[in-house]
């Protein structure tokens, strides 16, 4: 079955178009969201830039001893971050959850020194998890250590090494090694001892109080929490715990440790933010963006800002203006609709780098070698996107750092979604207000159609006769010009169709008097024996047999004329000399009738065929002359007028009928009444004499035109034939 598109289901097709616009749009401001990103990309890279550049050249602001080194060492190198508070040498570790993530858990693996020389080896049974920080000038380091079997120094025993001990090797600035150990009677309160400088023995030389601590035991170990100076380190620091199983013997089993404390090439630095570089960073914290400034390792030296806030630009929400309730259907309806497009820039998202003491990245890794770099990368999330563009610190010609400045997309989201919210308002109100307009024109037309198609079938009846007449439409469009054409039509065939209805009398009449001549010639004849009189009915008879020949070659003159016109060459003749010999011969032929011929023109070529011209004269003088009166003048004129022959022959006579003009030019249309003037004529009328001439005229590139005489005395039949050349007289 096929589908039935009506004008309005086209129109509603075609509407479907208008959903281009807000594409575009979208297009358009995502397009726009791309070139703000690079903006805010090179505006980030300037920001580095500027940041860099108050550190070039600033070797004091790098610790001698960790930044110069070639290769970190991740668990002996370590880092001191910045803690928020001083820490409770309590035994707790609850002063130490802000900084858990940078814990690091110590094993087997990481054993520095074996005192049991017996093999296999045990299997170690001592492992802890280690963190130190920073707080204003003091080192804070803590160890949650699980050991199974926990082994307390013996009361009054001057060995430091015969239980369970921490063991803490320094390099002092003057490149010389310092260990410290702390051997606990029990737990509480503990301070440091400072061991003498013979590495092959623990003796203890002297208190080192500046160690202090809290040593606590647990269920299945001990914690231990300490503090000192940070200007007892000069960058350089190890620590080990010594495990002892056996009290009464006190012999140490191993040691597991950040690096060995008794070897000075063997420690680890430790790294701490720069109070210096954080007080020259202070001021970006109102940025908008968070800065960090790590080492050549991309250790974190310090940090300035918060990436929750760092949305690179703020963006106001805009005002809201209108009325209550277009307010509410924004709140209510629109913006939830756009939203399941548009993506909110997240409020809270998860920072990973949020407690890191390194960074990596290939921003950062281009820029510790000298190059300028950024990089986007996603929220573990997924909720946020985050810029960051590092550049390098230069001492020198070497690279002893970056800076990175990291900033979120936020800022941009909210303003391209600012920017969709009133584009999408606009879209929606012209895709309402145009598909609606569409609808009603659609609407309309397909009204108008169906009026149209209503009152065309109102005017015909079952049997196809024609019973009404259109309304004249007013409209000045295509459908107005459409319905005034079909009631054109109409009106035609409302008349062709009476003709035809009438045509039956036509013919009767035509017919009547040929065959009453013929009949009753013969009936007389049968009455009469004279010879002389029989030859007279004979003749009578014949010449009702010719007029009905005559009638009957009449009503297919048209049709071979049809077939002769597609055979017929054409040539180029002179019109005015075919008209000029026309007129003299029907001075001769209608010797009733005048004839004044005026020629404005001394000749004019056409192509064409020039017994067809002459037909065609024939066939409108015949006419002329059928609808005048004995000594009336038919006049015939002859002039050039834009490269057109203009001949108008007029006779005076009974006017065309109103809105016949045009008609009588069709085949076998007549308005001849019963008693006109030339009811008694001899000659068949079956209205064949004007639709001839016009089709000749059509062959010649022309036309006929019909008219009344202004004077209303006459009719004028009007032929226009274009010429090839003409002379003017």
């Amino acid at each position: 079955m096929r589908i039935r598109f009506s004008i309005r289901l086209q129109l509603l097709l075609l509407s479907l178009f208008l959903f281009a616009i807000p594409w575009l749009g979208y297009k358009y401001v995502w397009e726009l969201e791309q070139y703000l990103r690079i903006g805010q990309e090179q505006t980030m890279i300037g920001t580095a830039r500027a940041v860099a550049t108050a550190l070039h050249e600033r070797p004091a602001l790098f610790d001698s001893q960790s930044a110069y080194l070639q290769n970190v060492r991740p668990g002996t190198d370590l880092y001191a971050p910045p803690i928020p508070n001083p820490i409770r040498l309590d035994g707790e570790l609850d002063d130490w959850q802000g900084v858990q993530p940078l814990m690091r858990d110590y094993g087997d693996a990481q054993v520095v020194n074996w005192f049991d020389t017996t093999y296999p080896r045990p299997e170690p049974s001592l492992s802890f998890t280690h963190m130190v920080g920073r707080y204003g000038q003091f080192l804070y380091a803590m160890f949650d250590v699980k050991d199974d079997v926990t082994v307390w120094r013996k009361p009054n025993s001057l060995s430091v090494d015969r239980s369970d001990h921490l063991l803490i090797g320094i390099k002092t600035e003057d490149e010389t090694l310092r260990r410290y150990i702390i051997a606990p009677y029990q737990e509480g309160w503990v301070n440091a001892y400072r061991l003498d400088e013979d590495l092959s023995r623990y003796r203890a030389s002297d208190n080192a109080l500046s160690i202090q601590g809290r040593w606590r035991q647990t269920s299945d170990g001990y914690v231990v929490e300490l503090r000192f100076p940070l200007e007892m380190t000069a960058g350089s620091l190890a620590f080990a715990v010594v495990d002892v199983d056996d009290s009464r013997t006190g012999t140490k089993k191993y040691a597991i440790g950040t690096a060995n404390p008794n070897q000075v090439d063997a420690l680890g630095t430790v790294v701490t933010p720069s109070p210096e570089i954080e007080r020259i960073l202070g001021g970006l914290k109102y940025a908008d963006s968070r800065v960090w400034v790590v080492d050549k390792h991309k250790r974190v030296l310090a940090r300035a800002g918060d990436i929750q806030s760092a949305d690179g630009f703020r963006v106001s929400r805009r005002q809201q203006s209108g009325n209550g309730w277009w307010r509410w259907i924004e709140e209510n309806w629109l913006l939830p609709l756009y939203y399941h497009i548009l993506t909110k820039p997240p409020s809270d998202f998860v920072d990973e780098l949020d407690d890191a003491y390194a960074l990596v990245g290939q921003d950062i890794s281009a820029a510790l070698k000298g190059k300028a770099d950024s990089l986007w990368r996603l929220t573990p999330d997924n909720k946020a996107v985050v810029l960051s563009a590092a550049y390098p610190i230069y001492i020198g010609d070497s690279v002893m750092g970056a800076v990175v400045v990291e900033q979120t997309t936020n800022g941009i989201r909210t303003l391209r979604n600012q920017a969709l919210e009133q584009l999408f308002h606009v879209i929606l109100a012209v895709m309402l207000v145009g598909t609606l307009s569409l609808l009603l024109f659609a609407n309309r037309i397909s009204s108008r159609i169906r009026k149209l198609r209503d009152d065309t079938e109102a005017v015909i009846d079952d049997n196809g006769k024609i019973i009404g007449s259109l309304p004249l439409a007013r409209q000045g469009d295509e459908i107005g010009d459409l319905s005034r054409a079909f009631k054109d039509v109409l009106d035609r065939l409302q008349q062709y169709n009476s003709y035809l209805e009438n045509m039956a009398s036509r013919l009767s009449h035509e017919l009547r008097t040929p065959i009453a001549v013929v009949k009753s010639s013969l009936d007389t004849l049968n009455q009469v024996d004279n010879n002389k009189e029989h030859e007279v009915f004979i003749g009578r008879a014949q010449e009702g047999i010719r007029r009905l020949s005559t009638i009957l070659n009449s009503m297919s003159e048209a049709t071979r004329l049809e077939h002769a016109i597609s055979q017929e060459e054409p040539e180029s003749f002179d019109a005015i000399k075919v008209l000029s010999g026309c007129v003299a011969g029907y001075q001769q032929a209608y010797a009733g009738r005048r004839f004044q011929l005026k020629l404005s023109c001394e000749a004019a070529v056409i192509t064409g065929s020039p017994e067809l011209f002459a037909q065609m004269l024939d066939k409108v003088i015949a006419n002329s002359v059928e609808f005048s009166d004995t000594d009336d003048t038919i006049s015939l004129h002859a002039w050039l007028e834009n490269r057109q022959l203009q001949l108008t022959i007029t006779n005076p006579g009974p006017l065309l009928p109103d809105g016949m003009h045009d008609q009588l030019l069709q085949s076998m249309v007549s308005v001849r009444a019963e008693a006109s003037r030339q009811a008694t004529s001899e000659s068949p009328h079956l209205g064949l004499g004007l639709y001839i001439a016009n089709m000749i005229a059509q062959y010649h590139k022309g036309r006929v035109v019909l008219e009344n005489l202004p004077d209303h005395t006459g009719v004028c039949v009007k032929i226009m034939l274009p010429v090839n050349s003409a002379v003017k007289s």
